[in-house]
């Protein structure tokens, strides 16, 4: 009997590759501010919370500055989501394998739903999916808490137990630690190894092949 029924996905660092787009979606939102952007490695730490509060910690805006600056990165994300993002290496047949042996694959973002929908039917992912649920535009679901809270009333998952949250950042270490749900940590997304070593996890997955290996021993 599989441990796991419900896969709970993070997309960005977790199946897609999203750096160089979010990079320069934050510069473009920056630069509106008159901060130009020197190393683009410094912006690593804004992929995983939410895009305000990355505006406000990494840079010291104001709440108000904050909500312009994520209004300036979604005019150009939402042209550019799927032209600067690349699947990591065997991560769709992953994905593929992991439904066909049954298990019920939902999506579990921070991003918001209508961008993540359109991410994964253009890597045409969309069909290994159960359900796809993410962030709302608005400020009544952005933590990954709250996504997750979202996910399991939207999914009737009424034992936690047979779930399970993937995910490369300690935003979803921590989500899922709090709701009580098994966590693990992939290590070739954006987080580090020393990142989520601090917090609860049943593995840390060196690889999508090793994560699979995991899921399916």
């Amino acid at each position: 009997m599989k441990k796991y029924e419900y896969l709970l996905f993070d997309l960005d660092g977790t199946i897609t590759d999203s750096f160089e787009s979010v990079a320069n979606c934050f510069c473009y939102a920056l630069k509106h501010f008159g901060i130009e952007v020197k190393n683009i490695s410094e912006l690593r730490p804004a992929l995983g919370p939410p895009l305000k509060d990355s505006f406000m910690n990494l840079y010291g805006f104001s709440e108000e500055n904050a909500i312009i600056a994520v209004e300036k990165y979604r005019q150009r994300y939402k042209i550019y989501n799927t032209l600067e993002n690349k699947l990591y290496d065997g991560i769709d047949v992953i994905l593929k394998n992991l439904q066909e042996n049954g298990y019920k694959l939902i999506l579990a973002t921070s991003k918001p739903e209508e961008y993540a929908v359109k991410i994964l039917k253009y890597f045409n992912l969309d069909k290994y999916f159960y359900n796809i649920c993410g962030a709302s535009f608005d400020k009544s679901r952005s933590e990954k808490e709250d996504v997750l809270k979202y996910l399991i009333e939207k999914n009737k998952i009424d034992d936690l137990s047979r779930a399970v949250m993937i995910g490369d950042r300690k935003y979803d270490l921590e989500a899922a630690g709090t709701l009580g749900i098994d966590a693990i940590g992939v290590l070739y997304g954006y987080g580090d190894k020393e990142e989520l070593s601090s917090y609860k996890n049943v593995f840390l997955a060196p690889s999508p092949e090793m994560l699979y290996n995991y899921l399916t021993k």
